[in-house]
């Protein structure tokens, strides 16, 4: 029945009837749908009205896609510590033909559409530390992440291009685990080092004026940790900044790496305002970062990071 239904919405949606707005992942089979994919693939092309997918309590495995085209999809969980999307698989992992997985199918969700937003998941990569291995690869633009997690090890998190707000969330990892060249606001969440390495490693385009901000954010560091740092630039014009975040001992001094590309220090934008915690420590920053005034950190609000030319505005949503 399901798979007459998979071919119908298409078909139904191509001559003008309306399809649900909204559906239901169930693993034991009291939904619509036991696959999170099989939800996803039942929406039309180019669909541009709110759906929102109820995603109830369980553990969901492998990955999961959302192509280009299909925008305005909503994953709701009722808890993040209870409805987990799962994968275990990393850029290393060879396919039958002999080539190695690309970065984005080894993922275990990649979002290419516009306009998505996740309430209540966790994001989980299992890979362990065996490079890189996405929890979440966001390439599409407006997506709003509230009250969600995101573990891995190293880049954990992948905000590609497009504009990106996470609010009340938890990301863990311990190298580059935040990364790329998308536009992103961190609002009041969780930042968590679970070994020595990088929060950040940030790609942001020339043109940008800013890359990430972390605004009131907690940053914690597991027991075994000894150091790590803010952030270093996978690419030149790397721009992050920290506003009013804690910071616990285990932050380097100097706070910022160049990458072992002395280069960088021209081009990098990295920045801070009242920093606190053991691990705020200003005056020992290294000299080619920067303290922002009050009236610096004031204008880096979540309307003029992201409002772009459409004036966007997640905290109105």
């Amino acid at each position: 029945m399901k798979a007459i239904v998979l071919l119908l919405v298409p078909l139904l949606a191509a001559c003008g009837f309306a399809t649900a707005k909204d559906l239901v992942v169930a693993s034991d089979g009291s939904g619509d749908f036991k696959a999170l994919q099989e939800a996803i693939d039942s929406i039309p092309e180019k669909n541009d009205e709110r759906v929102v997918i109820t995603i109830r309590p369980g553990t969901y495995s492998g990955h999961t896609a959302i192509p280009r085209g299909k925008n305005a999809i909503t994953f709701r969980g009722e808890d993040a510590t209870t409805t987990t999307l799962t994968d275990d698989q990393n850029v290393n992992v060879v396919l039958a033909d002999g080539k190695k997985i690309s970065t984005p199918d080894s993922s275990t969700v990649l979002v290419r559409g516009n306009d998505f937003r996740a309430e209540n998941i966790t994001f989980e990569n299992t890979a362990g530390n065996h490079g890189q291995a996405l929890a979440m690869y966001h390439a599409g633009d407006r997506g709003v992440f509230k009250n969600c997690r995101f573990l891995g090890w190293q880049d954990t998190l992948r905000v590609n291009k497009g504009r990106s707000y996470f609010k009340d969330c938890y990301i863990e990892g311990h190298v580059d685990f935040i990364y790329a060249d998308g536009v992103a606001y961190f609002e009041t969440c969780h930042i968590h080092c679970v070994a020595d390495g990088f929060i950040t490693a940030a790609s942001t385009d020339v043109n940008e004026p800013v890359g990430y901000v972390f605004r009131d954010c907690k940053v914690t560091a597991a027991d075994m940790v000894k150091r790590t740092y803010l952030g270093r630039p996978w690419r030149p014009n790397a721009s992050v900044t920290f506003i009013d975040c804690e910071l616990p001992a285990q932050i380097d001094p100097g706070g910022w790496n160049n990458w072992g590309k002395e280069e960088n220090e021209k081009t990098a934008r990295y920045a801070e305002y009242n920093s606190t915690g053991p691990g705020a420590n200003p005056e020992k920053r290294v000299p080619w970062s920067k303290q922002l005034t009050k009236e610096e950190a004031d204008k880096l609000t979540v309307q003029n990071v992201l409002g772009g030319k459409d004036g966007w505005n997640p905290t109105h949503e």
